[in-house]
């Protein structure tokens, strides 16, 4: 019986999806969920890549309690120095260094030979030993190396004192044909394997990647790398959730065992969907909303005689609930709290403040709050958190053609500034969206708008999501959550196109 680690790389690589970009609250928020997941290993980020980056990876560090933290870092002193700073506060630190190894990154990228580039995996890796405890090498695109090179570099990073050997799939390549293989062969030729632990890195350009990392773990492999829902660069990464649910209803073929709560599944999955604005789509494996759905008359007369005949994975085992918690307009201030603290949020008293008068205001337009909306409120609040910019008014009017003029205020960066204009559209969304860009100055692009209710009916809430490109190519989330779609559509637009100008002002100072 093995023990198989978990290593999510959510708040790193998974943020590496483009349009997905998580403030510091949100990033504690996911981590702490994580950590209540069961996860081993959290990689929070990288640290010298900003200074936000390196401030959320800090904050995380030191607020986590069990899983250990870790920060990414090439095979660069600076980057060694910066992770360590960063990281220094958390109970269990670790560092992931990578240096690339394929011809095609040797010669057009690094333009290094083989030689130099075992050189550097054994200085960086030694320094990074005098600072870490736990020091990870990945030999970056390790599927498209020729075999007895990465051999080498694999023998040359534990010579140097890396206690972890993470073989990343990188441009996802391989099949679990070949990456059974390629541990098999590791196994054989390297005499530390079982001293150190290897660990497996899968991207789903092929749609293999949790096919591979299972063939990892079935030849040798006692870690595996991934993000929850599977978001990251490209096609995404190795889906988690997907690998814990296989090792456990296929325990008799893997015998392995892992950390993670299941039944924490369908939450965690929940909250890095709705912070990162990527829709799990409903056919997903394991949390997707048909995943335990039967439409076949012959399928739903099975389920009803015995669920295993169509159900291999019962909705209870991952936390998919059939019932909510409904609160209303009568509930206190204690009952609200605890039921989102059995939710499993974490609530400064400030925050939980805030949370329970956005309840209160729900609470007088709905008949019933659902856990639904309990979750909507947090996220919402925690989302909005991310930009400097508050939606205080919106006001809309019909003009003639078809044509729909808005006024809205902002609360802006200074205390007590309100910044509002005006401006029309051809409907209401691109009027209130066109005002806003006049008051923040921005020249950005809509790429992506999407609307979904969080619960059933007539007063159910809205979730909305706006997506912005700006000049540079690069994509701004936004999330806004309100009882009206079209105050909710303004949030969201805001965020999105907040954090954009943000960026462009940092850039500028840079």
């Amino acid at each position: 019986m093995s023990y198989i680690q978990f290593f999510d790389t959510t708040l790193r690589d998974g943020e590496q999806t483009p349009g997905v970009n998580f403030n510091q609250k949100e990033k504690v928020q996911i981590a702490l969920q994580l950590e209540k997941w069961g996860v081993d290993v959290i990689e929070a980020g990288f640290p010298i890549s900003s200074t936000g980056d390196f401030e959320s990876v800090r904050e995380i560090a030191n607020t986590l309690q069990k899983a250990t933290v870790c920060g990414l870092a090439r095979c660069v002193e600076a980057d060694i120095d910066c992770a360590y700073e960063a990281l220094k506060g958390a109970v269990s630190p670790q560092v992931h260094i990578f240096l690339a190894t394929s011809p095609v990154h040797l010669e057009y990228k690094l333009k290094m030979s083989q030689e130099e580039v075992l050189q550097s995996i054994a200085h960086h890796v030694t320094y990074a030993r005098s600072k870490f405890e736990k020091v990870q090498f990945s030999p970056e695109d390790a599927t498209r190396t020729e075999l007895d090179f990465l051999t080498k570099a694999v023998q040359t990073a534990i010579d140097a004192g890396a206690t972890i050997i993470n073989i990343p799939d990188t441009v996802g390549y391989t099949n679990p044909t070949e990456f059974g293989a390629l541990f098999r062969h590791l196994r054989e030729t390297i005499p530390e394997f079982d001293e150190v632990i290897f660990s497996t890195h899968c991207h789903d350009d092929l749609g293999m990647s949790v096919a591979n990392a299972l063939a990892a773990i079935e030849n040798g492999a006692r870690r595996v790398e991934g993000t929850i829902n599977g978001i990251g660069e490209r096609a995404g990464n190795t889906s988690l959730e997907e690998v814990a649910v296989a090792l456990h209803i296929r325990h008799d073929y893997y015998q392995s065992e892992t950390g993670i709560t299941l039944n924490e599944t369908k939450r965690t999955s929940d909250l890095v969907s709705r912070l990162s604005g990527m829709a799990v789509p409903k056919n997903k494996a394991v949390i997707g909303a048909n995943a335990y759905a039967h439409e076949s008359g012959i399928h739903q007369d099975g389920v009803l005689k015995n669920p295993d005949t169509y159900e291999i994975i019962t909705p209870a085992l991952v936390g998919v609930a059939t019932n909510s918690l409904p609160l209303g307009k009568l509930s206190g201030k204690h009952a609200f709290i605890t039921r989102i603290e059995t939710m499993g949020y974490q609530l400064s008293e400030e925050d939980a403040k805030a949370a329970f008068k956005r309840f209160k205001q729900l609470a007088d337009l709905k008949k019933q709050v659902t856990e639904e909306d309990l979750h909507a409120i947090i996220l919402g609040q925690v989302a909005e958190e991310g930009t400097k910019y508050e939606l205080t008014h919106l006001q809309l009017q019909y003009i003639s053609g078809g044509i729909q003029g808005a006024i809205v205020s902002i609360a802006g960066e200074q205390e007590d500034t309100i910044l509002e204009d005006a401006a029309t559209g051809s409907g209401s969304i691109e009027a209130i969206y066109n005002t806003i860009d006049r008051i923040l100055k921005t020249d950005v692009e809509l790429t992506d708008y999407r609307i979904q209710a969080i619960t059933k009916g007539q007063d159910a809430q809205a979730e909305v999501h706006a997506t912005v490109k700006v000049e540079n190519g690069e994509f701004f989330h936004g999330i806004g959550i309100d009882f009206d779609v079209l105050n909710a559509s303004a949030k969201a637009y805001l965020q999105a196109s907040g954090k954009a100008k943000d960026q462009s002002r940092e850039e500028v100072t840079k």
